[in-house]
């Protein structure tokens, strides 16, 4: 001890040592000391030295200190103290004073080589690993710090350390679950460093329940309004979906998609942010938008953006984008955030185009939105952001589309003048002062028409008031004028993009740009002029205008025929330098800077040159224009009469596709329909079965009470010594007896109406044999006669059925009444002996009142139901030979159709061949054809996606 009161400076005497000498002193004593007490004093001395004479310690102690974590595992205090003193030693995290003291010994360099050191034998991290699980304190927390730091100096040799480690990550993942909120929050520092660009970990890590665990501790924080442990946490869960597609299905399959829409939570007063809080959302903000970047999977994407859409997610974000008070950064990541959850989903994009900004009137968002983007007094990065919503609106869209266009109609636009549309928005950024804005609002317009034909025919009928007294001029007349005027050099490339987007495939705009005598001089002036390197892009976007002007050309223009703008560029540009100036655009370092990514990031508005969907123009149109040039006139002529060819086969295919298409329709309708058929008719019978099961229920209970009645009488004849019979047997028998005459009289009125019927039949015979024997032509009145014998045997047999069915009841009425005067006749002579059973006869006779009409009244009950019950079966019983009839004419309707469509199979067939030998000699001739299986395929997997949208909605 007195050698350690020398070390931390107490009174000795002579002279001090130096700290090198102190260090090894102490690492001696670690080293050779058998008492605990010793070695953890030494150890203790280690760790306060260590900051200060770190690469000493370092390079003395770091055998010993491992030593003692391998052999000292009892003793906690030694083991906290030994992982402290490494720390000091590894971690680069040291105050500012530390720093400007060592900075001459290069402290970045000093911690990876000691990380080195220490990770040169693996099973230093693994027991790293083993003492991170010890629950006490001053264990745990200075293991998590070290391994954090080790990550931070040799991170991926440490991530496959740990990866191969048994058990490694989920150890670690336990940190999360420590009551003690240091060592939680250390664990999500540590799981930060061990999930960066390592996909195989950061799947252990989400499969380990880390998203359930992380979303729980952000909830109790606080959300957005939590300290720096939200952050953390939100830094995480990046690391764990951003280009892990694996985790991110496993995310939204997990339903926690719907857990994020408490953190977008505002309310009506949102001044007065902190820091923390605008730092929070916009690390949220983030998260949405690794879920549904455009750079992911389509399916993954389009999943996710629906379940934000029936979680609410959009409209919460929607709020926040309407809301007053927000700050800056926040709303410009909200907009980029917006546009990414509704690109290329018409749900979205559909709800996206239906809310309101709050004013007075209301105005739609899109139109708010678009005037912040053409008001040069915004935040650059915010107009950014608004273009890249516009665009994502528009992407995939043509209903959003053509609304945009409607605006500029003419049959469309608001006399009034009361409300400012998207369209007049447009119109006044294309043609303002500030060239930011012409830029902007002509990409816009020119996503308006991307892949869309149809509007680009109908934007030419838009006309423009230019001044008070002149005649107004069409879009696209004033779009050149302004680029003859020689404005500047961005607004020249928007306009240019512009004008190239709208006359890509679609010959009338081609037309109509042509019939302008002054387009096609100015555009060859421009190109041949030896221009400096800022206008070169302007020299490269012309001529590929002029040449879309000569690919898509109909010819109609006499002046303007592609064999006379060719002749025009070899004698006023020279091929080979036109070849030259249109490859100026793809060269350009803008133009790989803008083909990257959808959204339009710049460093600066002069960088605002190109956008992303135009890019993929100029690559699908460069190769083409190049080959166009070269042919001649004759091969022209061949490849017009080739592709006219081509489209009216591709017509005929066309039709005969939609014919199939509404075949297969209308067999699907049918199949649909046997279905229901089917069912119902299932579920009939099962009603007929349920029905007679009752019925015979029915038939067993009234078997069963007239057993029970018979009983009840037998039982009151044996026990007639104690019950005493009345008068009421009597007053039952006369009744039967009445009901006994009158079916008598019935029947002997029905043999009287049936020896009626027999006479009639024998005149009818008698008749018959008289006139059989004059004259056989009359076949006619006999044919009748037949008939007429016919019909009245079948009522013969119905009266003889209904006797018998009468003679039956008669009957059995006649034994019921030989039974009731036997009854009668033994219970006469009790009559007599009234005197001293008088109570016992009268209790009798209400019994026996009270049980006859409630058997008279179940009986007939029951027989009525029986009559309603055969009803309503006969009545299934004929439903179900309408539905067999209807089943039977379905199928042979079904027949029928399978029949045409394999007609219509083999002419398709006979097409396809025909065509194919076409394309041979399209491709003989050198003119590059299309593979219809890949835009079938395309095709498809629209339809495709379309078909999941909409089953999701």
């Amino acid at each position: 001890m007195n050698f350690l009161r020398g070390v931390m400076g107490g009174p000795s005497a002579g002279p001090q040592p130096s700290g090198a000498d102190t260090i090894q002193k102490l690492c001696d004593r670690v080293a050779s000391s058998t008492l605990l007490d010793d070695r953890r004093d030494a150890v203790r001395a280690l760790k306060s030295l260590s900051k200060k004479y770190r690469l000493e310690v370092g390079i003395q102690a770091m055998e010993h200190l491992i030593h003692v974590l391998q052999t000292d595992r009892s003793d906690s205090e030694i083991i906290g103290y030994a992982l402290d003193t490494l720390y000091n030693v590894i971690s680069n995290d040291l105050e500012e004073e530390e720093q400007e003291e060592n900075s001459a010994k290069q402290v970045d360099d000093l911690g990876s080589q000691f990380t080195e050191i220490f990770i040169k034998q693996q099973e230093n991290v693994t027991l790293l690993l083993t003492l991170v699980e010890e629950f006490d304190f001053h264990v745990r927390w200075p293991g998590v710090k070290l391994l954090t730091s080790l990550l931070k100096q040799q991170g991926p040799q440490v991530q496959q350390i740990i990866l191969v480690s048994p058990m490694g990550v989920s150890r670690l993942m336990d940190l999360l679950a420590d009551s003690r909120e240091v060592i939680r929050n250390d664990g999500v520092l540590l799981l930060q460093q061990l999930t960066k660009s390592n996909a195989a970990i950061q799947k252990i890590v989400a499969f380990e329940n880390a998203f359930e665990r992380l979303l729980d501790i952000i909830t109790e924080e606080g959300n957005s309004d939590g300290g720096i442990v939200v952050e953390d946490c939100l830094l995480l869960l990046q690391n764990l979906l951003k280009n892990n597609n694996s985790n991110q299905n496993f995310f939204k399959e997990g339903s926690y998609i719907q857990r994020m829409k408490p953190w977008f939570e505002v309310g009506d007063d949102n001044c007065g942010w902190s820091a923390q809080k605008v730092t929070n959302l916009h690390l949220m903000l983030q998260l949405v938008r690794v879920l549904v970047s455009p750079t992911n999977p389509p399916g993954a994407t389009s999943s996710c953006q629906k379940a934000m859409f029936h979680c609410g997610l959009l409209q919460q974000l929607c709020t926040i984008l309407m809301a007053t008070g927000v700050p800056a950064d926040i709303l410009t990541e909200t907009i980029n955030t917006v546009s990414e959850v509704i690109r290329g989903c018409q749900t979205n994009q559909d709800y996206f185009a239906s809310v309101n900004a709050p004013s007075n009137p209301p105005r739609p968002a899109i139109v708010v939105l678009l005037m912040s983007m053409v008001n040069e007094r915004q935040p650059f990065v915010l107009r950014c952001a608004v273009l890249y919503c516009f665009q994502c609106f528009l992407y995939k869209n043509q209903k959003g589309q053509g609304e945009i266009v409607s605006t500029l109609l003419p049959s469309t636009i608001d006399a009034t003048g009361n409300s400012v549309s998207a369209g007049q928005l447009l119109c006044g950024g294309l043609f303002s002062t500030d060239s930011l804005s012409n830029w902007c609002a002509a990409v816009a317009l020119a996503h308006a028409l991307q892949e869309n034909a149809t509007l680009k025919e109908q934007l030419l009928r838009v006309q423009l008031a230019t001044s008070i007294g002149n005649p107004p001029v069409s879009l696209l007349q004033q779009c050149t004028n302004i680029l003859s005027q020689g404005s500047k050099v961005q607004t020249r490339v928007g306009l240019l993009m512009l004008l190239c987007t709208w006359l890509s495939n679609c010959s009338i705009a081609v037309t109509h740009f042509l019939h302008n005598p002054a387009n096609v001089p100015f555009l060859t002036g421009q190109i041949a002029e030896n221009l400096g390197e800022e206008e070169q892009l302007v020299q490269g976007l012309c001529a590929l205008l002029l040449g879309i002007s000569i690919y898509y050309n109909d010819n109609s223009l006499e002046n303007y025929r592609k064999e006379k703008l060719k002749q025009l560029i070899e004698k006023r540009i020279g091929r080979e330098n036109f070849i030259e100036k249109l490859g100026f655009i793809s060269k350009h370092e803008l133009y790989s800077r803008a083909a990257q990514k959808p959204q339009p990031s710049f460093s600066s508005p002069d960088h605002m040159m190109f956008d992303h969907e135009f890019t993929k123009l100029v690559k699908e149109l460069e190769g083409v224009i190049s080959k166009a040039i070269y042919k001649s006139s004759e091969e022209d002529k061949k490849e017009e009469e080739v592709k006219k060819t081509l489209e009216q086969h591709d017509n005929i295919v066309t039709h005969y596709k939609k014919v199939i298409r509404e075949q297969d329709q209308e067999l699907e309708e049918l199949k649909q329909r046997i279905n229901t058929l089917t069912l119902q008719n299932e579920q009939l019978q099962a009603t007929v079965t349920q029905q007679v099961s009752q019925i015979q229920q029915h038939k067993d209970q009234y078997n069963l009470l007239k057993v029970q009645l018979g009983k009840d009488t037998q039982h009151h004849n044996s026990h007639s010594d104690t019950f005493q019979m009345n008068g009421i047997q009597t007053e039952e028998v006369s009744k039967l007896k009445e009901e006994l005459e009158e079916w008598k009289n019935k029947h002997e009125l029905l043999q009287g109406q049936l020896k009626e019927k027999d006479s009639v039949i024998e005149k009818l015979n008698s008749s018959q044999l008289e006139m059989g024997t004059t004259e056989q032509s009359s076949q006619t009145s006999k044919f009748g006669g037949l008939e007429h014998n016919n019909e009245l045997e079948k009522e013969l047999e119905m009266l003889r059925s209904q006797i018998q069915l009468q003679s039956e009841e008669i009957s059995k009425l006649q034994m019921e009444n030989q039974k009731l005067q036997v009854m009668n006749t033994t219970v006469d002579p009790m009559l007599g002996d009234s005197g001293a059973t008088a109570a016992a006869s009268s209790e009798l006779k209400g019994r026996l009142e009270q049980e006859i009409k409630e058997l008279k009244s179940e009986v007939k009950g029951l027989s009525e139901e029986k009559e309603s019950l055969k009803q309503h079966l006969d009545s299934s019983s004929s439903t179900v030979a309408i539905l067999q009839d209807e089943k039977s004419k379905l199928q042979r309707e079904v027949a029928e159709s399978k029949k045409e469509q394999d007609d219509l199979l083999v002419l398709l067939a006979d097409q396809d061949q025909k065509i194919s030998a076409l394309k041979i000699k399209l491709k003989d001739l050198g003119v590059p054809v299309e593979d219809e299986d890949d835009t079938e395929s395309g095709d498809q997997g629209d339809e495709d996606e379309d078909g999941d949208e909409e089953e999701q909605d």
